[in-house]
């Protein structure tokens, strides 16, 4: 499976934007899509994962209520949308899949696929 992310930028803090992620290859093996994100000097940390097939989502604590996270199964292609949005969130961006069940989608290591990352900055 290949994904090329796409759809990051420089937004004001309060405004919104949104990331896509398009999948191809063997899509049609695809169990889980998520989105992680690095900010310089951190580690890699889990943002949100949809389940392919029944749509389910999962939100780390600090996005919740902010953040969205969808699927179009036609299109191989997951988004996220981010909405009021601030200065702590700015990182790059990373979508990752995975073909089965591999362990809680909170974790890296998890996760066999990895697109290239998009930037994405909020400024204060």
């Amino acid at each position: 499976v290949q994904l090329q992310a796409s759809g990051g930028g420089l937004v004001q803090a309060g405004g919104s934007l949104r990331v896509s992620c398009a999948a191809s290859g063997r899509t049609f093996s695809i169990y889980a899509m998520g989105w992680f994100r690095q900010a310089p000097g951190k580690e890699r940390e889990f943002v949100a994962a949809i389940r392919w097939t029944s749509g389910v989502t999962y939100y780390a604590d600090s996005v919740k209520g902010r953040f969205k996270i969808s699927r179009d199964n036609a299109k191989n292609t997951v988004y996220l949308q981010m909405n009021s949005l601030k200065p702590e969130d700015t990182a790059v961006y990373y979508c990752a899949a995975q073909l089965h069940y591999s362990g809680s989608y909170y974790y890296t290591e998890n996760w066999s696929y990895w697109g290239q990352g998009t930037q994405v900055t909020v400024s204060s």
